[in-house]
């Protein structure tokens, strides 16, 4: 008996052992995988645009009939163009959470929504989405200086009125890559990542 009960003890301790040897190699391997997949940045699609050239300068009206200038300088403040549709799902899901994070870098961002199209569908998506107080203009031609294909689409521009990240946005990390992309000074966290990879490669 009680060299039976010796045996299992050592036995389930060995288990344990066992145990705790593979969750260590599935962590390390874990840790690999994560220094290995690069995170998921806003894809700059813009081919005839890129960062540190002077953004566009326009003074447009806004749905809500107020005057709004676009890019130019504007000391210590950026300015987030966020390119929308009423016809386009993911860009009515992200409203919440581009709203949200604007609000919480309120004290150097300011963000404009972009569309273009007849107003009527518009007022109704500010109305139903609670966009009203938020600047909201209608502009094919920003689109375009832009090259901006599709949506929802974010342009950031700096301080002094130049592209400073830009990218398509469907998530919240997206939409916070353009801000990191800005620090770094490169259009995307891809380039940065890709940047980072040639200079290791060296």
């Amino acid at each position: 008996m009680i060299t039976s009960a010796l045996v299992s003890q050592l036995a389930l301790w060995l288990a344990v052992f066992i145990l705790a040897v593979l969750v260590a190699a599935l962590a390390r391997q874990v840790g690999v995988l994560h220094e290995r997949i690069a995170p998921a940045g806003a894809l700059a699609l813009g081919k005839q645009i890129s960062v540190g050239e002077p953004g566009p300068s326009m003074a447009l009206i806004a749905v809500d009939g107020s005057r709004i200038t676009i890019g130019g300088v504007r000391p210590a403040r950026s300015q987030l163009l966020f390119f929308v549709s009423p016809d386009c799902p993911v860009c009515k899901s992200l409203l919440p959470v581009v709203r949200s994070t604007a609000a919480a870098e309120a004290d150097w961002l300011d963000l404009v929504f972009v569309s273009d199209g007849p107003p009527a569908p518009h007022h109704e998506m500010i109305t139903r989405h609670g966009l009203a107080g938020t600047p909201y203009v209608l502009s094919e031609q920003l689109g375009r200086r832009l090259s901006v294909s599709k949506l929802p689409y974010g342009v950031l521009l700096d301080e002094n009125g130049a592209i400073a990240a830009f990218g398509l946005v469907n998530t919240r990390e997206h939409l916070e890559s353009l801000f990191e992309a800005k620090e770094h000074g490169v259009a995307s966290i891809q380039q940065y990542l890709a940047r980072r990879q040639a200079g290791e490669n060296r």
